[in-house]
């Protein structure tokens, strides 16, 4: 009896033991591809029984020219890079991650507000570059008091609302698709989008990436938004339109911005986001930790192990 084929596709991981770990019941074999091109997919994968994929895309057509496979394991919470409706169409199950990354994302959004809010990159760049001194930096206003708006409130935000409010930061939030029993169990105020961006001196984006949502934050939005107010971002680059949101920044509309996540990474050496005092940059490095690749790994291939084991995955998402 052949064994077990697992494909993968790509591998932003130092290594692979903790997925090879949890599929270690059904001693498969792993073929790794060249690239994440199509082709180099294909040439591993078309007879694989399962895939694993983190960043590589895996469309319709790709999907169409799989012999055997009847497992996709997504290392991420975000599948965007998966032709859900194809998958399903055949047959094959998709799960992801949804939950492995909650406190370090939160961590990595409540950093760049702080960091936002004191000034702290650009008051490290006056000292380092041997200036000590004050009045470039001022204004800063006190962070207690302040409204946080929180665009979606799925497993992230949510995290994050306790240590916004332990910051003494009220929090709202946005999301057309949460009950208002779980709004007041976590103490947050559901509102419109119109008043979140009216409201908030601070806005972080939480909200799936769909044809809805892409470009959310646009010239409109920063429009409504308070004079002064900051944008933080770790969910996904093209909710923001970069364009309005350095008119914004370039008109003093916007007191600033701080971004984990860009519309097309790495971000271009000669990108206009770059060089500007208002403006945090981190390498889309809002998931990581050491803790959470294990989980991550972890808990994807244990899907994929339960899937080619006749068993429910624990994650499962279809179209």
């Amino acid at each position: 009896m052949p064994r077990t084929l697992i494909a993968v596709t790509d591998s932003p991981f130092p290594s692979l033991d903790p997925a090879k770990k949890a599929l270690a019941r059904l001693d498969p074999e792993y073929r790794m591809s060249k690239s994440p091109a199509a082709e180099d997919i294909l040439a591993v994968a078309r007879d694989a029984d399962a895939i694993l994929v983190t960043y590589a895309k895996l469309p319709r057509d790709l999907l169409g020219q799989l012999k055997n496979c009847k497992a996709i394991g997504r290392f991420g919470l975000g599948v965007d890079n998966i032709d859900l409706p194809a998958a399903t169409e055949l047959g094959i199950k998709v799960n992801y991650v949804p939950d492995y990354c909650l406190r370090e994302v939160s961590d990595h959004s409540m950093a760049l507000l702080l960091a936002l809010a004191r000034k702290v990159t650009f008051a490290n760049k006056l000292v380092q570059s041997g200036r000590w001194e004050v009045p470039p930096i001022v204004p800063l206003r006190r962070i207690d008091g302040q409204v946080l708006g929180l665009v979606g409130f799925g497993n992230i935000p949510r995290t994050l609302a306790p240590k916004a409010k332990a910051f003494g930061l009220k929090v709202i939030t946005y999301d057309p698709f949460v009950t208002p029993d779980t709004l007041a169990a976590a103490g947050v105020e559901g509102v419109s989008f119109d008043a979140l961006l009216a409201q908030s001196d601070y806005i972080s984006v939480h909200a799936p990436l769909q044809p809805a949502t892409r470009g959310l934050m646009n010239a409109k939005a920063f429009a409504k938004m308070k004079k002064g107010a900051y944008l933080i971002n770790t969910a996904r680059g093209p909710l923001i339109d970069e364009t309005a949101l350095l008119a914004a920044l370039d008109s003093g509309h916007l007191g600033g911005a701080a971004l984990d996540v860009v519309t097309h990474e790495p971000l271009p050496k000669d990108s206009p986001l770059i060089g500007r005092d208002n403006v945090i940059l981190t390498p889309h490095t809002g998931f990581y930790s050491v803790e959470a690749l294990e989980e991550l790994q972890t808990k994807c291939a244990a899907d994929v192990a339960r899937v080619l084991s006749g068993e429910k995955a624990v994650y499962p998402i279809s179209a």
